[in-house]
């Protein structure tokens, strides 16, 4: 554990079927760890052993060295289980930092993802129409099929992907959540 992050109290504990009934919200959090084998493994681990769900999960070596990686985690639950995860994530080695971003102030969240639809006459047509709207770039072009490149917040994706069902959507790839602060805010420091 490095000294940039302090322990923080012991979260509350609780039984399953009283977190069930507790109010659900989403959280975006940010954490630095050490790049080093087995990190994301027992990230994972925590989150597998507890019975709690990752809705998105990126990963990537954020500093010049590569000694440091950043794993951005979209989860759901109350706000004690958003806080167990936080406190247990921190008693994880080698955590440098954690931030829950969706709760610490302005944030930018995006993912990508290559949608590819199979289809001709108007629905090809269609097709194209709806990429314009949504400011998807077709990356990948045959007689039959497009891929699109779309970029921006979950729920665009989603409703792209939801509009491009009934018209010959077959397959799709998407990133996941990546995050970070707005303004001056670092989780590598504590703005």
């Amino acid at each position: 554990m490095s000294d940039e992050t302090p322990h923080p109290a012991a979260a509350p504990t609780f039984s399953s079927r009283e977190a069930a009934a507790l109010p659900r919200r989403s959280a975006t959090i940010s954490v630095l760890v050490e790049n080093e084998s087995g990190v994301l493994a027992r990230v994972i681990g925590l989150f597998a052993g507890r019975g709690y769900n990752i809705d998105s999960l990126t990963v990537a070596s954020v500093d010049a060295g590569g000694s440091r990686s950043r794993i951005n985690i979209v989860t759901s639950g109350s706000d004690m289980v958003i806080e167990q995860i936080k406190a247990q994530l921190t008693r994880l080695v080698p955590v440098y930092r954690i931030a829950e971003l969706s709760q610490e102030g302005p944030h930018l969240a995006r993912e990508l993802a290559m949608v590819k639809v199979i289809s001709d006459g108007a629905n090809r047509a269609e097709a194209l129409r709806l990429a314009e709207a949504f400011r998807a770039r077709v990356i990948d072009a045959t007689v039959e099929s497009f891929v699109f490149e779309l970029t921006g917040g979950t729920q665009k994706l989603d409703s792209f992907i939801e509009l491009l069902r009934p018209i010959g959507l077959a397959e799709v790839s998407r990133t996941g959540v990546a995050a970070i602060a707005r303004g001056t805010r670092m989780l590598s420091s504590k703005h």
